[in-house]
């Protein structure tokens, strides 16, 4: 499953969870974004050991600007609160489990 994440659970779920996040910053009118989204379900269904969440950017631009997201759709990972890695636009499944490597 998928988790929705605003500006108040945003940080919460990045600072505290132990096991790697991938956030996917998106927007309800970006055709990529739609694009990928199925994708990102499949993933969160197969990978237990990683936490797949989403941020609007159009609910939550403060988010995106602060971690350097100007295109969408974006995935960013992190680790113990901290960011590893980033990916732009629709991307295949395995770039994707690359970024929490």
């Amino acid at each position: 499953m998928v988790e929705h994440l605003d500006k108040t659970t945003f940080f919460e779920v990045i600072n505290s969870e132990t096991k790697p996040v991938i956030v996917d910053f998106y927007a309800d009118w970006c055709v990529p974004c739609k694009m990928l989204a199925p994708l990102i379900e499949e993933l969160a269904s197969e990978r237990r050991d990683v936490r797949f969440c989403k941020v609007n950017v159009d609910h939550a631009p403060e988010i995106a600007a602060d971690y350097g997201v100007r295109n969408i759709p974006a995935l960013v990972s992190f680790r113990d609160g901290q960011r590893l890695n980033s990916l732009f636009g629709v991307c295949p499944k395995d770039e994707i489990m690359e970024l929490i490597s």
